[in-house]
C-alpha cells in the first residue's frame, strides 16, 4: 500500500511539475515568421493584451505632454494609471499563456510606470520624469522586438 501511494505521489509531482513548466515558464508560444515569438492567445485574450499596449500608449503620451507643460500632477496620475493596480484584472487562463519573460517585462513596465508616477509626485522635475520615461520605453521595444500576438480560437 505504502509503494502504492509514493508512486501516486511521485506521478501527481511530476504533473505537477510538468504545469508549472509550461504554464509558469514557457506559456503558448511558437515561432513567428519573423524571428519573433507569438504568443498563443484567443482573440480576446489578444484584443485585452492590445489594449493594454494601447493604454501604455496613452499614459506615455500624456506623461511627456504634462513633463513638457511642467504640470507634474497630470503625469503622476497618467503613469498611475498604468501602474501594478491595472494588471490586476489580467485573468489567470491569460497569465498562464504568457512566457516568464513576457510576464517578468510586463510586471516590470508597470512597477517603472507607478516609481515614475511617484517622483513626478514628491519630485516635480519634468527632466526626471523625461529621463524615466526613456527608460520605461526600453522595455516596450525589448517586448515589441521579442513578441507578437497571434490568436488561435
Amino acid at each position: 500500500m505504502c509503494k502504492f501511494c509514493w508512486t501516486v505521489l511521485l506521478l501527481l509531482l511530476l504533473a505537477l511539475g510538468a504545469a508549472v513548466y509550461k504554464f509558469g515558464l514557457v506559456g503558448s508560444v511558437e515561432p513567428a515568421p519573423d524571428g519573433r515569438q507569438a504568443l498563443l492567445l484567443s482573440t480576446d485574450e489578444r484584443n485585452m493584451v492590445l489594449a493594454e499596449m494601447r493604454a501604455f500608449l496613452v499614459a506615455v503620451q500624456n506623461i511627456l505632454s504634462a513633463a513638457n507643460h511642467e504640470n507634474m500632477d497630470t503625469a503622476a496620475e497618467a503613469a498611475r494609471q498604468v501602474g501594478m493596480a491595472a494588471q490586476q484584472a489580467i485573468p489567470p487562463a491569460l497569465m498562464g499563456k504568457l512566457p516568464l519573460e513576457f510576464k517578468k517585462l510586463g510586471f516590470s513596465t508597470h512597477r517603472k510606470f507607478d516609481e515614475l508616477a511617484l517622483d513626478a509626485h514628491q519630485l516635480g522635475d519634468a527632466d526626471h520624469t523625461r529621463q524615466q520615461l526613456a527608460d520605461l520605453m526600453n522595455n516596450c521595444v525589448a517586448c515589441h522586438a521579442a513578441y507578437s500576438l497571434k490568436a488561435v480560437d
